[in-house]
């Protein structure tokens, strides 16, 4: 069973709660909240007193588009208990900034205002978004409380280091809006990938000319980068090896950074047949240079010729041997689109290919979005619209998690045709 995710609709119609407590950081957190609408989920802030120094309701509210709840004691609209009906409905409940305060009323199920009143009859998950002066952070006493929290099933992200507000530096800044929202995903998507190993290629690679060219191409490594993500907040075991590039590295992936196509090739076949699927998004050069200068090529009024010779190439290699493997290739093109990733499906003996025609605009490297059609192993095929990479790993995904099962089924029905 898939769980139909679509990358930015992964939260949509989640119902969060987001507690906002008394810390500077509050204002990153309006950031946080436009994100979560743009993803289609139900946010509803409640603010302390505290919080409410540092920044005005009526930001919360427009960005929102909900009333903030300010007070324990706002006038009775329902027969419902606000913080009550708040917390049956809730599917996560994030604290941003989680002070050093809140943290201990927390800890000891203290309910004296409506943030912590909501917590303790709260039986969703809760995110703490810690954020506090660095000797308040490592002070016994917090860290006792965060201990307490974790053990009870409270999770917890960041804080990071850096300059503090109060002008020390260490640990203690609130985490970014970007890691909160990945972190509110990784906890509420369904882990369908879970007990899944996963092998992902990513970026270029560069073939060296001397100490300083190398022959590179365009990729900016961004959806096999989205591909590892995806994969990895769905539950799977993800290994990424990547060539250069200038991205962040995923989370919670195991990271293999390599240069050239030969080194791409010895890392993917070293891993590729402990894996259950293997996704090749990395745009490996078809060539390299054939000699290498251990010196600066001058400059000479000549004109220079370079000769090349192939690389390996690596997703005909692991066709060859793929037994079990789940295969899936990309084709970049620029011409005959679905005759050319047709006959790479054929002769590379992939699951699956990602074909995009990289010349038409919104598609291919260095973009934030791409147009791709999937062609399958059984003919079959599915052209998809412009949509954000990050959205298009899910779609992805949720591909490979629906051939695998048809071939599952497949397979049992024959075993039982034979019996």
């Amino acid at each position: 069973m898939t769980a139909n995710l679509s990358g930015e609709n992964t939260l949509k119609g989640k119902s969060i709660i987001l507690g906002i407590s008394g810390g500077i950081a509050a204002y990153k957190v309006p950031e946080l909240v436009r994100k979560l609408r743009k993803a289609e989920a139900e946010v509803q802030v409640i603010m302390t007193k505290n919080a409410q120094e540092f920044i005005a309701p009526l930001t919360f509210q427009t960005v929102s588009n909900n009333p903030v709840i300010t007070e324990m004691f706002a006038p009775v609209m329902t027969s419902e208990v606000a913080h009550v009906s708040l917390a049956d409905k809730a599917d996560l409940v994030v604290v941003a900034p989680a002070t050093a305060n809140v943290i201990a009323k927390f800890a000891v199920g203290l309910a004296d205002d409506f943030l912590s009143t909501t917590v303790l009859a709260n039986k969703a998950p809760i995110l703490l978004a810690p954020a506090m002066n660095v000797n308040m952070y490592t002070n016994p006493a917090t860290q006792e409380n965060l201990e307490v929290l974790k053990k009870r099933g409270f999770y917890c992200v960041g804080p990071g280091k850096g300059e503090l507000a109060c002008g020390w530096e260490g640990k203690g800044r609130m985490s970014e809006v970007e890691e909160i929202f990945r972190s509110i995903k990784t906890i509420l998507v369904p882990k369908d990938l879970k007990g899944k190993k996963f092998l992902i290629t990513a970026g270029p690679t560069q073939e060296p000319l001397d100490p300083i060219r190398f022959i590179t191409n365009r990729s900016s490594g961004k959806m096999g980068y989205a591909l590892a993500e995806a994969a990895q907040i769905r539950g799977a075991e993800v290994t990424l090896v990547t060539g250069p590039t200038q991205l962040p590295l995923p989370r919670g992936v195991k990271v293999i950074s390599v240069d050239t196509a030969g080194q791409m090739y010895d890392a993917t076949i070293k891993h590729y047949q402990s894996m259950d699927t293997v996704i090749m998004a990395a745009a490996v050069a078809d060539y390299r240079p054939a000699e290498f200068s251990p010196k600066k090529i001058k400059k000479e009024k000549n004109n220079l010729t370079i000769a090349l010779v192939k690389t390996p190439d690596i997703l005909a290699a692991m066709g060859k041997k793929k037994g079990t493997v789940f295969l899936v290739g990309f084709a970049a093109e620029t011409e005959d689109l679905l005759a050319n990733a047709q006959q790479k499906l054929q002769t590379k003996n992939v699951d699956l290919i990602v074909a995009n025609d990289v010349t038409q605009p919104g598609a291919g490297f260095e973009t934030n979005t791409n147009i791709v059609t999937l062609l399958c192993r059984n003919g079959k095929s599915e052209k998809l619209p412009q949509m954000s990479k990050e959205l298009l790993a899910h779609k992805i995904l949720d591909k490979v998690i629906a051939l695998q099962s048809e071939a599952r089924r497949q397979k049992t029905e024959a075993r039982r045709s034979r019996n």
